[in-house]
């Protein structure tokens, strides 16, 4: 068993304590810290693995469809992209004893913090932290005087100088920890600070993949891995007996129709997902930027994906009968799950705006781009 496949039968095994816990559990972020998850986005330049987006994504992928709030959590793991921006001498010292460096952040609101000598003093409260209880580092978002123009800077902090406080409570992914961090006065140095998806210190392929349209990715393919298993689940119940006595439902053509409408669309979702990625990835590999088209593309893909997921986990359900209504049944925390991903902010139904924008050559909305 390699030590991916041993992360995917801990997931299954302990699924329901993180529902539970409302957390992923700091010994299943080790774990994942053993399987690479959280090298995959640091520099090798640092000993990380620095791995293309596609390659990423698919492990996310693949734990999600085993649980949503452990892909959920695990998807982090590309967030060192964002940390790429440092100074090159603040990451020698993050990664000096290795790069598997679990990082959180709850990131907005974003507060104002006071200019000290050599940096910052920040308080605070931020919400929708994910994983936090597990994170070797946290950031926060700060804005310095009246300006509060542009990307916001992102503080990075120890978490002996954060309070976490445990709070998140939600109807799907109950398992990811998204709890608020609160800050009393912390002194973070300037070097500690970075502008986010702002331009990196590292010369690697990755580093030049256009960062917030990567963060908006790695949570849209949670869904579809969720989708998955939710459809998965349904072709699979096929032949069940029902409670009735009516016929099993793979004997009606109203359920077979369902079921590969359901894989059409979720299929064709999945590869203009991985189209996009790809075809930015070749140009970032040939030298080039990615280019606002492309971009806008990427972007558009995971809020698409992240809609369609959804609507198949609900066709699904729908598929699953009175049994799918069972708290503890796969098809009710599947649909639970699959809810959420499309109200993050980076996949709500506002990306369609930007990229018809895009398309018809208007300036999109500010921070689209």
């Amino acid at each position: 068993m390699t030590r991916f496949d041993q992360v995917l039968a801990v997931v299954a095994e302990r699924r329901a304590e993180f529902e539970e816990k409302r957390q992923v559990p700091p010994d299943v972020v080790a774990l994942f810290k053993r399987a690479g998850i959280y090298r995959a986005g640091v520099p090798r330049r640092f000993g990380g693995d620095a791995l293309p987006p596609a390659d990423f994504l698919r492990l996310v992928e693949r734990i999600s469809a085993v649980d949503g709030s452990a892909g959920w959590v695990a998807s982090f793991g590309s967030s060192a992209v964002y940390l790429a921006a440092l100074p090159l001498e603040t990451q020698a010292l993050l990664y000096a004893d290795g790069p598997d460096v679990a990082f959180a952040g709850g990131l907005f609101p974003v507060q104002p913090a006071e200019r000290v000598a050599g940096g910052y003093r920040v308080s605070g409260r931020w919400r929708f932290a994910s994983g936090c209880n597990g994170a070797d580092v946290l950031g926060v978002g700060i804005r310095v005087g009246e300006n509060q123009a542009g990307r916001p800077l992102t503080a990075v902090l120890r978490p002996e100088q954060v309070e976490i406080d445990e709070n998140w409570d939600a109807l799907g992914l109950r398992g990811t920890g998204s709890h608020d961090l609160v800050v009393r006065g912390a002194v973070v140095a300037e070097e500690w600070t970075f502008v986010r998806g702002g331009g990196p210190t590292v010369d690697e392929p990755l580093y030049r993949y256009p960062t917030v349209p990567y963060a908006g990715q790695v949570l849209a393919v949670v869904g579809l891995g969720v989708a998955r298993a939710a459809l998965d689940h349904v072709i699979a119940q096929g032949g069940r007996a029902g409670y009735t006595g009516a016929p099993e439902p793979a004997a009606r053509a109203t359920y077979r129709i369902a079921v590969g409408r359901a894989e059409a669309h979720l299929r064709s979702a999945r590869a203009f997902f991985y189209e996009a990625t790809g075809d930015a990835w070749s140009t970032v590999e040939a030298g080039d930027p990615v280019a606002p088209g492309q971009t806008s593309l990427l972007r558009l893909a995971s809020a698409h994906l992240a809609q369609t997921s959804f609507e198949v986990a609900q066709s699904a359900y729908r598929l699953g009968g009175i049994a799918a209504v069972a708290s503890g049944n796969p098809l009710e925390r599947h649909l639970r799950d699959a809810s959420v991903v499309p109200q993050h902010a980076f996949l709500q139904e506002g990306m369609y705006d930007g990229v018809g924008a895009v398309l018809t050559g208007v300036r999109p909305f500010p921070g689209y781009l």
